[in-house]
């Protein structure tokens, strides 16, 4: 492809998703917007109400309900922001949703203190009526969240300040994909590259490494041009997050954050404690790199380019959409039925478009099929993308199909499960059917990338966030200087030695949006490693553990995230997951080594 990004309306319409089936247009949007303003200001007639089984059935009800169409308002607003965030339509809209839901559950905030204030005794006799049987386990769950739940009044405040607490995402979220212009660069003949957030991965992939130098210093000088804003904008997230785990009895924010889920800390400690204990793995890696390279020198502008450029093939989106297909056809015809009518139905936003948000994600309402936003470049990674965001969607698809609304949404914890095991299931097929060493070699590149990215990329920004975050509870400044220091550090633990560490490197942290969502990146790591498992299985138990795999896909939150895992075959209480993750790793790694070696003779 070339490294020009078109114009939106330059690309066919069958390349670009179809938002009808949330509203025909905006017209029809804007007519939604205005009509659930009814519904919102019938919230307040409730409070005072809660306290018997039909008015708690009644209510809940009726809010699941009005939760579903600010959810399509939401959605629909988000994803047309999406597709150009420089446009002052859509970011109108997309603020005026934001607002919209903010209004509401800061209405409805009084409903949990008012319920819990029942006591206990009271709250577990009225869990038993069968009116509530639809409602028993979000019921049993608020109640063991009561010692953390505020009065309404404080409730209802805490949700009113809900846009004002996420305006400092807001802001990083739009410098990152509206403001920041880099400097052109040139490539090692002499041409002018254009440097963009949906260029700058696949520049930092190209053989060119003149081209990788270059365009790597443009953007960090980007990133650099904006460090205290990024800084401002990550330390009012961050103390966002520690006041109010503070104010709810918690002992940190990442307690806080894992609650909600119901997951021990000691997950997210045995992650980087057992990564911790495979670091050599990681810098067998790098050494390997710098060794297939034949670099005096490694630094970060190396780390992305394929192990065996010459070897990388180019694939069109058709011709992804195959791979993908054949991918998961061991999942059974149902499966691939449905990723087939995904690809057919246009879910997928599939190109960049200048101004287009970077990345990939899948979306998706009760009422909707998912949405999945691409910047496909034709590279290996761009149909792996494919494949792990189609993961997304078909859990999705499951649990919105299998389960009532308030059940529909799975948790934050198994969100990067189904997704990764897509991944892992297409570079098994791809690794299955291909001989020749060079390509081989390339293959074994993109499953070590997925290590790399995932596990270790992925637990070094978990420990990265939960440093900043301590340092936080701790009555320190997180300055940029601070920041830099600690991001800088921890890419040096990471990587080891053998990494040069360019000055830029400092600056990574603020490019990374998860970050405002504290304590999500460690589920990259955990999922990671789960889907390792789950997909092993897949391929060697074969029916039996698709089955298992199948129904986690259907369960939704209809359980603790948890024991979901375990029902398809995997317990993260321990930190077996996780070594067995990293032996494949080793695995993977031995192979990559001994092919190298053959190939340097």
């Amino acid at each position: 492809m070339s490294d020009k990004v078109r114009e939106r309306n330059e690309i066919e319409d069958h390349y670009k998703w179809d938002l009808s089936t949330l509203y025909a247009d905006d017209a029809e949007w804007e007519k939604e917007f205005k009509a659930v303003d009814e519904e919102i200001a019938k919230i307040p007639e409730w409070q005072g109400k809660l306290n018997t089984a039909a008015n708690i059935r009644a209510w809940l009800d009726q809010y699941t309900e009005l939760s579903s169409r600010l959810e399509n308002i939401y959605t629909y607003s988000f994803l047309r922001n999406s597709e150009d965030t420089r446009a002052s339509d859509a970011q109108s809209m997309y603020a005026r949703a934001y607002g919209k839901i903010v209004d509401a559950e800061s209405k409805a905030a009084f409903f949990r203190p008012e319920v819990l204030s029942l006591g206990e005794e009271k709250l577990n006799e009225l869990i038993q009526d069968e009116c509530l049987k639809p409602y028993e386990f979000m019921m049993k769950d608020m109640l063991r969240m009561a010692a953390h739940t505020l009065s309404a009044k404080e409730e209802q405040l805490l949700a009113a300040f809900g846009e004002a607490i996420g305006a400092s995402a807001r802001v990083a979220e739009n410098l990152m994909d509206a403001d920041m212009v880099y400097d052109s660069v040139k490539d090692s003949e002499g041409n002018e590259r254009e440097v963009s957030d949906a260029t700058f991965i696949l520049s930092q992939m190209n053989k060119d490494r003149v081209l990788r130098e270059n365009s790597f210093r443009s953007y960090y000088k980007g990133y650099r041009q904006h460090i205290n804003t990024f800084a401002a904008a990550y330390s009012g997230t961050v103390k966002a997050a520690v006041t109010e785990a503070k104010y709810r009895g918690f002992g940190s924010s990442r307690e806080m954050s894992l609650a909600n889920d119901n997951i021990p800390v000691s997950v997210y400690d045995n992650l980087i404690e057992t990564v911790h204990k495979h670091m050599d793995s990681m810098y067998r890696y790098v050494r390997l790199r710098k060794k297939i390279l034949g670099l005096d020198e490694l630094h970060y502008y190396d780390v992305y380019t394929p192990l065996a450029a010459d070897a990388a093939k180019h694939y069109t989106y058709e011709e992804a959409q195959k791979l993908v297909l054949k991918a998961v056809s061991p999942m059974g015809k149902e499966y691939t039925d449905r990723v087939e009518k995904a690809f057919e139905d246009r879910w997928i936003d599939v190109y960049p478009n200048t101004g287009k948000a970077g990345g990939a994600y899948s979306s998706g309402t009760y009422t909707s099929n998912p949405f999945i936003m691409m910047n496909f470049t034709g590279t290996l990674d761009s149909v792996s993308t494919i494949a792990h965001e189609m993961g997304h969607s078909m859990h999705t698809w499951n649990t919105k199909t299998h389960q009532p609304k308030q059940y529909a949404d799975y948790t934050m914890f198994v969100a990067e499960v189904a997704s990764t095991v897509n991944e892992n299931l297409l570079i098994e097929t791809l690794l299955k059917e291909e001989s020749d060493p060079k390509v081989r070699i390339s293959l074994l590149n993109q499953y070590l990338e997925g290590f790399k990215g995932t596990v270790y990329r992925q637990t070094m920004f978990a420990e990265f966030e939960m440093k900043a975050h301590a340092m936080a509870e701790r009555g320190e400044s997180l300055d940029p200087a601070a920041l830099n220091a600690l991001y800088k550090d921890l890419i040096q633990l990471y990587f080891g030695d053998d990494l040069v560490i360019d000055d830029e490197v400092q600056y990574e942290w603020s490019r990374i949006p998860h970050f405002y969502r504290p304590f999500y990146v460690f589920v990259y790591a955990t999922g990671y490693c789960t889907a390792n498992a789950l997909s092993q299985m897949i391929l060697n138990e074969g029916e039996t553990a698709v089955k298992r795999y199948i129904e986690f896909l259907q369960m939704g939150s209809s359980q603790y995230p948890i024991d979901e895992l375990i029902h398809a075959g995997v317990d993260l209480n321990t930190p077996a997951p996780i070594e067995k993750a990293l032996a494949l790793f080793d695995r993977v790694l031995d192979e990559a080594e001994k092919i190298a070696d053959e190939l340097s003779k």
